[in-house]
């Protein structure tokens, strides 16, 4: 079995210190990430669905939260310790109501370099649900963010797909 600081790749193993990766050697390749967050809107909120999205006095709901996630997804490296900072190429956000009335947001981010982009495709889906609850929590506190996962992620060492896990 590896030792913990062999198995984290931000601690240095020659002083065990939180470590930025070194990404200078590695081959330069297209890099995708595609994250998902679910929000469960309670009954009173869904009513107010007109037009794909919901109004408030602060705005179109759906429209600013796509616009929060794409700004997060560019800060993402301010936000989350020993991040890179990534030239990203592509963010988009799509946000639907799934078949239970949940709202289902996926980002996905794409650029070519060293590094991967899953924390920018997580953070910009994150941002967006956080965006969601505060522009409708004068409706309802009952809202829940329920989960936030990667759904797929190709370039670099390996690509992970939800849909068919990698046994490690």
């Amino acid at each position: 079995m590896a030792s913990p600081e062999s198995t984290f790749t931000h601690i240095d193993p020659t002083n065990n210190f939180p470590s930025m990766v070194d990404v200078g050697d590695k081959q330069i390749n297209k890099r995708m990430a595609k994250a998902q967050s679910v929000v469960v809107l309670p009954s009173e909120v869904i009513a107010l669905l007109s037009n794909n999205d919901i109004g408030t006095k602060k705005g179109p709901v759906f429209q600013t939260a796509i616009i929060a996630g794409t700004m997060a997804v560019k800060r993402t490296a301010e936000l989350i310790p020993l991040c890179h900072p990534l030239p990203i190429d592509n963010c988009k956000i799509k946000i639907n109501l799934n078949e239970k009335n949940e709202v289902v947001i996926e980002c996905i981010v794409s650029m070519t370099g060293k590094t991967g982009v899953e924390m920018e495709a997580l953070t910009g889906a994150s941002i967006a649900a956080l965006t969601i609850y505060d522009m409708c929590k004068s409706f309802s506190h009952n809202i829940v963010i329920k989960e936030t996962k990667l759904l797929e992620k190709t370039g670099g060492k390996s690509d992970h797909n939800i849909a068919s896990p990698q046994t490690p």
